[in-house]
């Protein structure tokens, strides 16, 4: 069976009876979320009739190639070959020109044709083509298709990727995407090859997803799509809206152009300031165009409904759903209100009305009311006051309902008579919200994810200095066990040498040293290049500065004695935090090797060593 992937908007295409033998989708609910289905069964006949309209007047005649069956197409690929292979070599290194030759010798196996057509289509693609709206199309459905099925997205951690069994063919995605202006990184997790996007690059590729995989579920919270739902909160993150082009119309309204765009998609919408409203609005006779409109709305953090009005379609939005958007494209219309305002074209009572529910839209939106965030002699401040202890109970109730505990996370005090209660998050509790939005269980996550986004904010809002510390705790409580040793593997340089590095368990803990001072023991059981043995780190605060500084020594008892052990350990610790050690060399022939607090920083990624590391730090800290 080939995949077919187009955008959400074309979807209706697949239910013509001249192109599939039989059709139809569905929502299959399961633990893990809703899983859009599409069903279709083909016979090839049917499928090489596709492939001829195509190069006819599709996909392929675009890009120049004449095949008229699915053998045909697969041959133009093998044949034409060498296109992708110099792209991939030009934009990852030389290191990858022989396992993708390698691959063209096994597309004779149509399993693997499958997988390969599409990404390798679309590298031949940017090549010929370059990359510009209409390219783009085609890499945002085909890759939105490959993520929606074994990708993943994640918006508290910033990332997003697909994956494959094969790594070929996992490292041919990686040009494609490289072609694509997109910065990825390749690994091995579980036997899968990932390759994933991080930071701007993964949000645009988020973008991507939303705007042509499937469509969003608007029913019940707890039957939404959570990949879907991730890429609206990621998207969101590399979308632009700028306005321009205030006029008054022929009728004497006042308007302007706002347009928002994520990656190579851009929308123009017409901003109206009219009676006591503000409205959005975009309309064409293109139902696909007005999709993309909606869908674009949508990441913007507006819920919109593409409506049939006569022989156009169109969407529309007013004040309040605005004004629940995100911050980005509330500040585009209050600068558009305040523009208007200035000039004396809009009723200046209006104009204070419009900016202030403007204002007030994200409590709207996320439902949480306003929480103060400062800094107070260098930490960081969180708290919600209210003379009413309704409102007091109720958020510490959505507090407890995150997963975040009463005396631990947070503390209460009720009102008094002439006095305001408050609910104060001690950083511990901010943690671990930022811990649980990306680890947590479905509508523990989505709460955390949205408090955390609402703190950060607010922090951005008070200031710089308060805005760098929000984001330091955030992003310690994210780095915090997410990661889990046992089973983890990685293939790492060192020394000139690559090492399989496979970590079989492990764990830390604190303990008091022969001199009475605090240390901490990580010890890691990790079959490194084919030797598996028991790795201790002895970690505890040295010299003037009070420095956590942690040791290991090589073994001679090991294969190849001394050198080598100090070799594979270093491999291991490369593995697990991303830095190589020091390695020092003794008059009496020992080797030791020395970690420092960045090597610390990447043990607390994982799971087994975060609590332990934490307790450690906090108990030797002056």
């Amino acid at each position: 069976m080939l995949t077919v992937v187009v955008p959400a908007a074309s979807a209706s295409a697949f239910k013509r009876p001249s192109l599939l033998n039989d059709a139809s989708h569905n929502v299959g609910l399961t633990l893990e979320g809703p899983k859009p289905r599409f069903r279709a069964r083909a016979s090839l006949k049917n499928l090489n009739n596709v492939i001829k309209r195509s190069a006819v007047g599709g996909w392929l005649k675009r890009l120049d190639i004449k095949a008229e069956s699915w053998d045909e197409l697969r041959r133009w690929v093998v044949e034409n070959w060498g296109i992708g292979v110099e792209a991939a070599v030009r934009r990852l290194g030389e290191g990858v020109r022989g396992e993708l030759e390698a691959l063209r010798d096994r597309l004779n196996d149509n399993k693997i044709a499958r997988e390969v057509v599409a990404p390798a289509l679309l590298l031949i693609q940017a090549e010929k083509l370059g990359v510009d709206e209409t390219t783009l199309k085609y890499f945002g459905a085909t890759t939105s298709g490959t993520i929606g099925g074994d990708g993943y997205v994640s918006a508290a951690m910033s990332v997003a990727g697909l994956s494959s069994g094969e790594r070929e063919i996992a490292m041919l995605w990686r040009a494609v995407l490289a072609a694509h202006g997109f910065r990825t990184k390749e690994s091995k997790v579980s036997g899968a090859f990932i390759v994933a996007a991080s930071g701007v690059d993964a949000a645009r590729l988020a973008g991507f997803y939303f705007l042509y995989g499937p469509p969003l579920l608007e029913e019940d919270e707890k039957v939404k799509s959570r990949k879907l739902y991730e890429a609206v909160q990621l998207g969101a993150k590399g979308l632009d809206i700028r306005w321009e082009g205030l006029r008054r119309t022929p009728g004497g309204l006042v308007a302007a152009d706002l347009i928002i765009s994520v990656g190579g998609a851009a929308v123009k919408y017409n901003v109206y300031l009219r009676g006591d409203a503000i409205g959005l609005q975009f309309q064409s006779t293109g139902r696909s165009r007005v999709e993309l409109a909606a869908r674009l709305l949508r990441l913007a953090g507006v819920g919109a409904e593409v409506r049939r009005v006569g022989d156009e379609w169109q969407v529309w939005a007013t004040t309040g759903k605005l004004a629940a958007g995100h911050e980005r494209l509330r500040r585009a219309l209050a600068e558009v209100v305040e523009k208007a305002r200035g000039n004396g074209w809009v009723d200046a009572g209006m104009a204070e009305r419009w900016l202030e529910k403007l204002e007030s839209g994200r409590v709207l939106k996320e439902g949480w009311p306003k929480y103060e965030v400062g800094l107070t002699d260098g930490a960081l401040v969180v708290r919600f006051t209210s003379p009413n202890l309704d409102n007091i109970q109720r958020e510490a109730q959505r507090l407890e309902k995150m997963g975040l505990k009463r005396g631990v996370h947070f503390s209460v005090k009720t009102p008094e008579e002439g006095r305001d209660g408050y609910v104060y998050i001690r950083r511990e509790g901010l943690e671990r919200a930022a811990r649980l939005s990306v680890y947590g269980k479905e509508e523990q996550q989505r709460l955390a994810a949205d408090f955390v986004e609402y703190i950060l904010q607010k922090a951005e809002e008070a200031g710089e200095d308060v805005r760098k510390k929000a984001e330091e705790v955030v992003k310690e409580g994210k780095a915090r066990g997410i990661l889990k040793l046992e089973g983890f593997e990685k293939e790492v340089e060192v020394g000139g040498k690559t090492h399989v590095v496979k970590v079989i368990g492990g764990g830390a803990e604190v303990e008091e040293g022969e001199s009475g001072k605090l240390l901490l023991r990580i010890r890691i059981t990790a079959e490194v290049s084919g030797v598996q043995r028991e790795y201790t780190i002895t970690y505890g605060r040295y010299g003037k500065i009070n420095a956590a500084i942690g040791y290991a020594t090589a073994r001679g008892d090991t294969p190849d004695g001394r050198e080598e052990d100090a070799e594979r350990l270093s491999a291991l610790i490369k593995a697990l935090t991303g830095k190589e050690p020091r390695i020092y060399r003794k008059k009496n022939g020992q080797i030791e090797v020395k970690c420092s607090k960045g090597h610390l920083e990447g043990f607390m990624s994982f799971a087994e060593l975060a609590d332990a590391i934490k307790k450690c730090l906090k108990k030797t800290s002056r």
